[in-house]
């Protein structure tokens, strides 16, 4: 399958070029804070795509409704509600990763990258592209937590994939590499 070049440079800003955690430095705050193994850095880099990429396909497709003296209270409204589905879908489907989260849940809602992403990419684009860059972005981001959290497991623990039954479920509890 062949991908226009247009559609292969959103890739690759998102995964390399213009990586939030790499190149932009955005986002730091989980990136420090919550990225003390991989199983936690992979669920809150995951989370924050999901709701990236939401979020960007939602504003780009009302991105000529909503007036632009209120464009950033709305953006944040959007992100902040696509947060708490996320936020309640794990507190209800996994429980026991809500709680190691914590409050990093609720924070991808005034996360610079979200609001960056759609204010500079969703907000002026189509929606295919708006979802792809989220994505790629997201992906990127969530490589850059996963590498951290693997190094700063490794380091501090001894292991890697500690905790993994906590988002995958009891058959996954073999699956630590010590």
């Amino acid at each position: 399958m062949m991908f226009s070049q247009e559609t292969r440079d959103i890739i690759y800003n998102g995964l390399w070029k213009q990586n939030p955690g790499i190149i932009q430095l955005l986002g730091l705050c989980p990136l420090l804070a919550i990225s003390s193994n991989v199983v936690n850095a992979l669920s809150l880099g995951l989370a924050t795509t999901l709701v990236m990429a939401v979020a960007s396909g939602s504003v780009a497709v009302i991105r000529n409704i909503i007036p632009h003296e209120i464009r950033i209270p709305a953006f944040v409204l959007i992100i902040a509600a696509l947060v708490t589905v996320v936020e309640l879908a794990m507190h209800a489907w996994m429980h026991a990763l809500y709680i190691v989260l914590g409050v990093f849940i609720p924070l991808i809602t005034t996360n610079c990258i979200v609001l960056a992403r759609v204010e500079a990419f969703a907000s002026k684009r189509s929606t295919a592209h708006s979802m792809l860059d989220a994505t790629a972005m997201g992906l990127g981001l969530t490589g850059v937590l996963v590498a951290l959290g693997g190094m700063r497991e490794i380091v501090g623990k001894g292991t890697l994939f500690s905790g993994i039954d906590l988002a995958l479920g009891p058959m996954a509890k073999g699956w630590v590499i010590p």
